[in-house]
């Protein structure tokens, strides 16, 4: 199949999948409130923030595991390939068992410290539920390791699909538990089933799809390189964390709740441009990266150069979509409770056109597996970003803190960019 072809279904894929997602979100919480109350909704929302933590356990190492493999076999080194399928799968198996012993400490913790006592929840109800969710959270570190078999056989569509169907069935399931009475616990349980099931079939189809590897044995050598460029890909969740909560954190010190809610919902409606970047780069990369691996620089160059046109494009329409109707959407989307000054929308909007161009440049970092330069300026900027958020709104309200916010966009276009465009070979200065 060709390259263009492989990146339609990629893109049609990534669509479906994003669909499905929002429709997770919004269409089970009429079912979880009409079966729960608000109340216990709310309690069972405060649960799940603790297996949602736990994801961070997985310390980047299927990331990093996923990329040397797709790397060693589109560029016809079988063999290491599946000596990196060896030593990943060994790795992260090592990181379920750690996330496995963190999950009982974590629990005993809340159960004999009296956390749980004041909840909604009965605590033997929420210690059960909480077994169940980090079963969930644990299987899935194993994703990333066998994504990597679709990506290296040109079906990243494929696996995206197996994804979707995950999620879509999570979906049906969640809704018949919920309409049937079920509590947290038979809901926990119901959506651990079913990702077992789904992991089980997708590592099946995707053994089927790489074929017989030849023999191979645990890498002490590549074992250390993943976890060396696992924690570098660790540092992408934190630094987003820092730069999006810490930027809200701000905002609230200095200028108050509704300044917050004000700065929330208008970064909210404006990064809804930055989704056409991320169904762009995701149907993209995995073509990307196969070029990166099989050393077809002039191909993977091709690939980069027309991502970044139709980003900016994309970018460019966006920007003049939300400058146009924007004001209006948000004025309806917040039933006129909430008021944003004009300059602090331009602020904004300027944002918007930075973000696209540094964004796109975060697929060669990932596909050559090189996620420091990246991670490391990303954490440096949201740090930055954030302190200058603080200081700006002091002086000068919410103006300030959005131009602290647009900062970050900025410095990773300065630091981010120039490097990625020397990693494929291209003159920054010549292009322009």
């Amino acid at each position: 199949m060709s390259t263009k072809k492989n990146i339609i279904f990629n893109g049609i894929a990534s669509v479906g999948s994003k669909g499905v997602r929002v429709a997770e979100q919004l269409l089970l919480v009429p079912f979880f409130l009409s079966a729960w109350g608000a109340a216990y909704y709310g309690e069972w929302l405060t649960l799940a923030i603790i297996p949602s933590v736990l994801a961070f356990s997985d310390l980047g190492l299927g990331t990093a595991a996923s990329n040397s493999f797709v790397l060693a076999y589109t560029g016809g080194d079988k063999q290491k390939a599946a000596v990196v399928f060896k030593t990943g799968l060994t790795i992260v198996s090592w990181a379920v068992l750690f996330g496995i012993v963190l999950s009982f400490f974590v629990m005993i913790l809340a159960y004999y410290g009296g956390f749980l006592n004041k909840s909604l929840i009965p605590p033997s109800d929420a210690i059960a539920s909480l077994v169940f969710m980090m079963g969930s959270k644990l299987v899935n570190f194993y994703n990333q390791i066998f994504e990597a078999f679709y990506r290296a056989k040109e079906r990243a569509a494929s696996a995206i699909n197996i994804g979707t169907l995950e999620s879509l069935t999570c979906i049906i399931v969640g809704i018949f538990v919920l309409q049937k009475g079920g509590g947290v616990v038979a809901y926990a349980s119901s959506i651990m089933v079913v990702s077992f099931v789904y992991k089980i079939v997708y590592a099946i189809v995707g053994l089927k799809l790489i074929g017989v590897m030849d023999k191979a044995s645990f890498s002490k050598e590549l074992a250390k390189d993943i976890l060396k460029k696992g924690f570098g890909f660790l540092l992408s969740p934190i630094w987003q964390a820092i730069y999006f909560q810490g930027s809200t954190f701000v905002v609230r010190l200095a200028l108050g709740a509704e300044a917050v809610a004000v700065f929330n919902t208008v970064r909210t409606l404006c990064r809804s441009v930055n989704q056409i970047y991320n169904l762009i780069n995701q149907s993209v990369f995995p073509e990307f990266q196969i070029a990166v691996g099989a050393k077809d620089i002039h191909k993977a160059k091709k690939m980069f150069n027309n991502s970044m046109k139709i980003v900016l494009v994309a970018a460019f329409f966006g920007v003049v979509f939300l400058c146009l109707v924007g004001p209006r959407v948000y004025a309806w989307w917040t039933k006129d409770q909430l008021v944003v000054s004009d300059n602090v929308w331009c602020v904004f909007m300027i944002g918007v056109l930075f973000n696209a161009v540094w964004w796109t440049s975060e697929i060669v970092y990932r596909a050559m597996n090189k996620p420091y330069r990246f991670t490391i300026c990303g954490t440096v900027s949201a740090c930055i970003s954030t302190l200058v958020s603080y200081y700006l709104s002091c002086e000068m309200g919410m103006i300030g803190a959005t131009i602290g916010y647009v900062v970050l966009d900025i410095l990773m276009v300065f630091l981010v960019v120039p490097k990625a465009f020397g990693l494929l070979g291209i003159n920054v200065i010549r292009r322009l």
